[in-house]
């Protein structure tokens, strides 16, 4: 019964890790591609002139908040609930926060309202992912 709870537990920081690690590497490797992209994407909004560090920053945010969570997540599934591993999951969630805000207030920013329904899905899973993190306080998790 414990595994299955931390399996529950941990399971939405991994999808969230591998889809916001999977996304900062593609704006990573294909730099010029989605550059290009988010200068056409907000051409006419104010964000338009920006397009280049909001690029940077978004890229920084998604794959080290992505690294993060996979690193605390297999910390948790083979270790249990550690200091290390729980900071490591509170400081990608942080992370990935600030990179769903960004983009949130990019597409609005950019009118792309259907964009910016997309990411509720994101932000429904990063809520519960907070609250799953902070739910056991008193609960003794250990796998081993």
């Amino acid at each position: 019964m414990k595994i299955t709870w931390i399996f529950l537990m941990v399971f939405p920081h991994i999808i969230l890790s591998i889809v916001f690690t999977q996304s900062g590497f593609d704006k990573l490797f294909d730099w010029n591609g989605n550059l290009t992209w988010i200068r056409s994407h907000f051409a006419k909004s104010p964000l338009g002139p920006f397009s280049k560090f909001l690029l940077v920053v978004l890229s920084l945010l998604e794959t080290l908040g992505g690294v993060l969570g996979l690193l605390g997540s297999c910390l948790i599934l083979f270790t249990g609930f550690q200091e290390l591993a729980t900071a490591f999951l509170e400081m990608s969630l942080v992370l990935l926060a600030c990179a769903l805000i960004g983009l949130m207030v990019g597409q609005r920013m950019a009118k792309d309202y259907a964009g910016a329904a997309n990411l509720t899905g994101y932000c429904i899973l990063l809520t519960l992912s907070f609250l799953m993190l902070f739910y056991p306080t008193n609960a003794d998790l250990t796998i081993w």
